[in-house]
């Protein structure tokens, strides 16, 4: 929408000042916790959103709020293109925003059918909508590899890529997954003089007596604690996989925000296929937003 906002008499010249302001329509969707802005920009009218745009958008006080935005972009090669970004305009691929993605592009009709190929920052990936649920075929390349994080008083640390990097870091005991602990030690890390660079996301994954598996996680990009991480809980449940020598399975990960499930196969090389990541994916909104 272009918009003349005032006009002004300046050395006898008339000038109009122009400003450029936009309606946007958009949906808020959440998984387990972590909640995304999505923009079906299949028009292409977003795709000169600035950093600052964006930024302002994903601002829990000045703009909609939420982990993360995604614009459905078209693709030659797939159902959409998934565009990701974190709330400080950087880009990543983000497992719980990419099956909100697929809820919003079943619910609102844009891909009609159940199962959905889309293509992200990450690669390629097919997904399944269950109803409430979506299941998520993660691009898995990495194998999980122990690290040693100096000045840093806590259990084993694995690092892992699954489409965002990845620390899983073994906690001494169930407090370290509260908020207070995850920001500090997490933010700790992620600005180390290892990591601070590129950024790091920590996950803080702790084995309780019953086996049920509890994870909380800092990520960067965000820059806090979040309440769920599906790529986050994918490593989690790899390098659990890994320590316990699971050759395939399914595992249950119980974030702040809800439960995930992530199924598996691992191969002799050591790599893993079929990663699924599963669980529900919901819509919160739908609203418009002048920029």
């Amino acid at each position: 929408m272009l918009k003349i906002v005032k006009q002004l008499y300046i050395n006898k010249i008339d000038i109009d000042y122009i400003c450029y302001t936009m309606d946007i329509a958009f949906s808020k969707y959440q998984g387990t916790g972590n909640d995304f802005i999505i923009i079906n920009n299949i028009d292409g009218s977003c795709n000169e959103l600035s950093i600052e745009q964006i930024q302002k958008l994903c601002d829990r006080k000045f703009g909609i709020g939420s982990d993360g935005l995604i614009l459905i972009n078209t693709s030659d090669t797939s159902d959409f293109f998934m565009d990701f970004f974190n709330p400080d305009g950087s880009k990543s691929f983000c497992g719980n925003g990419a099956r909100c993605a697929v809820q919003f592009v079943h619910e609102h009709k844009i891909i009609k059918n159940h199962q959905v190929y889309f293509e992200a920052i990450d690669g390629a990936h097919y997904a399944l909508v269950c109803g409430a649920d979506v299941k998520l075929e993660m691009a898995i390349e990495s194998i999980p590899a122990k690290v040693k994080l100096e000045s840093f008083n806590v259990g084993d640390v694995y690092y892992m890529d699954t489409g965002s990097p990845h620390l899983v870091v073994y906690a001494n005991d169930l407090s370290s997954l509260e908020t207070s602990s995850v920001k500090k030690i997490g933010q700790e890390i992620r600005y180390s003089d290892v990591y601070e660079a590129q950024g790091i996301n920590v996950n803080f994954i702790y084995i309780e007596d019953s086996g049920d598996i509890s994870i909380a996680t800092y990520e960067r990009g965000v820059e806090s604690e979040t309440l769920s991480c599906g790529t986050g809980a994918t490593a989690c449940a790899l390098v659990h996989a890994l320590k316990e020598e699971l050759k395939s399975g399914s595992i249950n990960m119980n974030s702040k925000g809800g439960n995930l499930k992530v199924t598996f196969e691992r191969q002799n090389t050591g790599i893993y296929t079929s990663v699924y990541l599963i669980g529900p994916a919901t819509s919160i909104y739908h609203g418009n937003i002048r920029l």
